[in-house]
């Protein structure tokens, strides 16, 4: 049997502990065998408000891990709140706790105790309030596991679009699109897409920087002195590239037919096209990392938090996904 997936609810008073919840209560014996890291009272509290019966075990690494889920029951490592959580309302004292759920789960996996992570909806606005630096679970993460260069990249049925730069403000784009980053990028991209998915041969299709991918360098330089160079020395690796291709044409069957995944170049890019024509369902990967981690596609929605109201779409194709990856990698021998 497979190690367990570990999952973090992430900001507590979001919908992240509702979302576990729910998703214990519909589990099946053909679905993967999950723990929690999270405080058990916020849970059980939770499903109280949401008027769920549920059970929460302590989970013990030291001993056997569970071999199949049981509905309703939920395998949760104890990380206490630093304060109580009212459903709806930040509270800075518990930012804390959100990091400390990322680092057991991390430490978990990099020893095999876990073969995966899965993580909820993080509020990066009372993380930075409480005086913690934190841009992002991809940002943390690859901080955590010693990577200088990982990719964040969202799924949903028929897309993936991995991303060149992620949250930097739009007028440092340009300056943070080099050579040597597009080049690093594109072979994490490559060789994920190999072990973790697969994929024995991707078919990567680039957008350029520029409205028209540059207009042949009327409407800018960087397709030219930046894109178009990576690309070439990537192909002479062995990768199969479209590009550089004008992001508002990109996006069509022309170009999507066969493809594996699109590298957009910064974040509103490529992200408000998947997100289109998959929010809810989708999922976000960090490519690079020595583990497999997968997300939600959204936020906390602090108001939906307690009313019973919020979509487990996005976790349930996270988890799924997770074990996906985790039996690619483990075929592929890495």
């Amino acid at each position: 049997m497979p190690s367990p997936i570990a999952v973090t609810p992430g900001e507590p008073a979001g919908i992240g502990p509702d979302l576990c919840i729910q998703l214990a209560e519909s589990r099946s014996a053909d679905s993967p065998v999950l723990v929690f890291i999270a405080d058990p009272e916020l849970l059980a509290g939770r499903a109280k408000l949401l008027g769920v019966d549920i059970t929460i075990e302590e989970y013990n690494a030291n001993e056997p891990s569970p071999s199949e889920p049981s509905q309703g029951v939920m395998n949760v490592i104890s990380v206490p709140l630093n304060t109580s959580c009212t459903p709806g309302h930040l509270n800075t004292n518990n930012s804390a706790y959100v990091l400390a759920t990322l680092d057991r789960a991390v430490a978990g996996c990099q020893t095999g105790e876990f073969s995966a992570l899965v993580t909820g909806p993080v509020q990066k606005s009372v993380i930075n309030d409480a005086g913690f630096t934190f841009s992002g679970h991809t940002e943390y993460l690859a901080a955590l596991c010693h990577r200088e260069r990982v990719v964040m990249m969202l799924a949903t049925n028929g897309l993936r679009v991995a991303l060149a730069t992620t949250h930097l403000p739009l007028v440092e784009v340009p300056g943070a699109i080099t050579q040597s980053l597009l080049i690093e990028i594109l072979t994490i991209v490559h060789q994920d897409l190999q072990t973790k998915f697969g994929i024995a041969n991707p078919r990567i299709v680039v957008a350029g920087l520029n409205p028209h991918a540059g207009e042949h360098g009327h409407l800018g330089q960087e397709e030219i002195t930046i894109i178009e160079p990576a690309l070439a020395h990537c192909r002479d690796k062995g990768m199969d590239l479209l590009g550089p291709l004008p992001a508002d044409t990109l996006f069509t069957s022309k170009f999507l037919d066969g493809a594996d995944v699109v590298l957009a170049m910064y974040h509103d890019q490529g992200l408000p096209v998947l997100k289109f024509k998959g929010f809810g369902n989708a999922i976000n990967i960090t490519l690079g990392l020595p583990i497999i981690r997968t997300s939600v596609d959204h936020g906390t929605a602090l108001e939906l938090a307690g009313t019973g109201k919020a979509d487990t779409g996005s976790l349930l194709a996270a988890v799924s996904l997770a074990s996906e990856m985790t039996a690619n990698w483990k075929n592929h021998g890495d």
